[in-house]
């Protein structure tokens, strides 16, 4: 199965201070059997707000090895309908975090993410979590 790292777990193993945790050496697990999907609004996430322009070139060469998955139409809708059900159950997501979702559940992926908000929308959508994030 594929899976969609969420900004999270990318954060998390591009931080200077990164130890090898379980989530980074998951995330070298699926890097090495190339089972990682990028979405183009996760690589903008982790590029935004590095101020430091060796560090921005730097991280967004990292990343080119990681081509993005191309979104249709459709995905924005279901993301929209996504959010109405979530919404009227009560438990609300970003637009990001639902539009990862209707991605993951649209194209049979796993997200993996260290973000508790995917915890609580899985409660309304039928996602499937990777790894820690599963428990």
């Amino acid at each position: 199965m594929k899976v969609i790292v969420d900004t999270s777990i990318w954060s998390e193993a591009f931080r200077r201070s990164a130890k090898s945790t379980e989530n980074v050496t998951e995330l070298h697990a699926l890097i090495d059997d190339h089972r990682v999907v990028m979405l183009g609004l996760i690589r903008q996430e982790l590029l935004s707000g590095i101020k430091n322009k060796e560090s921005f070139e730097q991280l967004r060469k990292s990343l080119r090895a990681f081509p993005d998955f191309e979104l249709r139409t459709e995905h924005f809708e279901m993301a929209a309908e996504f959010y109405n059900k979530s919404k009227a159950k009560g438990i609300t997501g970003t637009f990001i975090d639902l539009l990862i979702s209707a991605v993951a559940i649209s194209e049979s992926c796993s997200i993996f993410t260290s973000d508790k908000d995917f915890t609580h929308l899985k409660r309304v959508l039928p996602l499937e979590l990777h790894g820690a994030s599963a428990r």
